[in-house]
């Protein structure tokens, strides 16, 4: 078992046992507020109820895709099974939108359909003690899931602050009630409802945008890139990409410029050194390095700087890179970062590689239109 095996063993446990206290928290709480729901006649804390036993399957669909993701890699999935978290964070993601949505229901049938509740004492200290309790829970499950990555966990977590919310809202109307007697039973009904099917929708949209895969945090891309870089045979690190097989399961690769000098065995040397470094330090798996042979001759010097004075000058464009001039071959290469919030980036692109080609027909220029990670 490896290092990063560990790891992830840990995380599956820690979030496991997580998940088991938010389920029996939940339990609790959904048992006392249906009973003053019921007691009292409150659709507010009816549906408060039913709330909290929507969370409490939510942590045992948790539970479920974190065993299913800790799976080891087969034939038929080589890079593992992570990827079931995120299809976890969805299936809790429909519960929550279910759960908001037949809430909405019965509070609009409500205000069409007004019945008076009537709040004991008790009902109210029970109401209170909820607050307290989803207040502590949701900031415990919330931080643990920062600590491992787990989505699951911090939707879990942030939810159970939005119902502590809730049910403090609850608990204001029934003083509203007692003292102005002023029903806002049905009302806090339909705005619990909203908060829910709100916080479904966002973790739906969370939950897609890591299965479409979004754009790595730049500071921790920038990490990695300054891992890299502290190899004195590296000058520069480009085009990192990293491909998420579940929290913690990163596999990238990777551009580096060298010397041109350099031989293929202090290539392979340089390359295995990289990668182990990446993989100890942010536990990255870099499975492809490319390489930029960096060109420092005198005889290219200038068309170097001039390229890259005429690509440079352009609004828009973000980065050049793997610039290099063969004089012999009269070949001409270059990647070029264009923004994405620019219109039309590949006018721009053209017009940039006909600017270059204007500048020097002899040459081939061959040129790419990277993509900005």
């Amino acid at each position: 078992m490896t290092k990063n095996d560990a790891a992830l063993g840990g995380r599956e446990k820690i979030i496991i046992r997580t998940s088991i206290i938010g389920i029996l928290a939940n339990i609790v709480l959904a048992s006392f507020k249906a009973v003053v729901g019921i007691l009292t006649n409150s659709i507010a804390v009816t549906l408060d109820a039913v709330n909290n036993l929507s969370d409490a399957l939510s942590s045992v669909v948790t539970i479920i895709g974190t065993k299913l993701a800790a799976k080891k890699p087969d034939k038929k999935h080589p890079l593992g099974y992570g990827r079931i978290e995120y299809l976890s964070t969805m299936i809790i993601a429909a519960i929550v939108l279910y759960a908001g949505i037949t809430s909405m229901t019965e509070s609009i049938d409500k205000i069409i359909n007004p019945e008076v509740a009537d709040y004991s004492t008790a009902s109210l200290i029970i109401i209170a003690s909820a607050v307290v309790v989803k207040i502590v829970l949701g900031r415990y499950v919330k931080s643990v899931g920062e600590k491992v990555n787990s989505g699951s966990l911090i939707a879990s977590g942030t939810d159970a602050l939005f119902d502590a919310i809730l049910s403090a809202s609850v608990l204001a109307s029934a003083f509203i009630y007692i003292y102005f007697d002023i029903s806002l039973e049905a009302y806090v009904g339909a705005a619990i409802s909203v908060f829910i099917i709100k916080s479904g929708i966002e973790m739906i949209r969370d939950a897609v945008d890591d299965l479409l895969g979004k754009r790595v945090d730049k500071e921790y891309s920038d990490k990695i890139k300054e891992t890299i870089c502290k190899d004195e045979r590296v000058s520069g690190a480009y085009d990192l990409i990293l491909h998420s097989y579940g929290p913690d399961r990163l596999i990238g690769s990777v551009h580096v410029e060298v010397p041109g000098e350099m031989t293929a065995s202090e290539i392979d040397s340089l390359e295995r050194d990289l990668a182990k470094g990446v993989y100890l330090e942010h536990g990255v798996v870099l499975a492809g390095i490319g390489i930029y042979a960096s060109d420092e001759s005198e005889a290219s010097s200038t068309i170097l700087s001039e390229i890259t004075r005429i690509v440079m000058s352009h609004d828009g464009v973000l980065q050049m890179h793997g610039l290099r001039v063969d004089i012999e071959r009269k070949v001409i290469n270059l990647d070029v970062i264009i923004d994405y919030a620019l219109e039309d980036r590949e006018a721009l692109f053209a017009q940039i590689r006909q600017e270059i080609l204007s500048k020097f027909p002899d040459y081939d220029i061959e040129m790419v239109l990277d993509i900005d990670v």
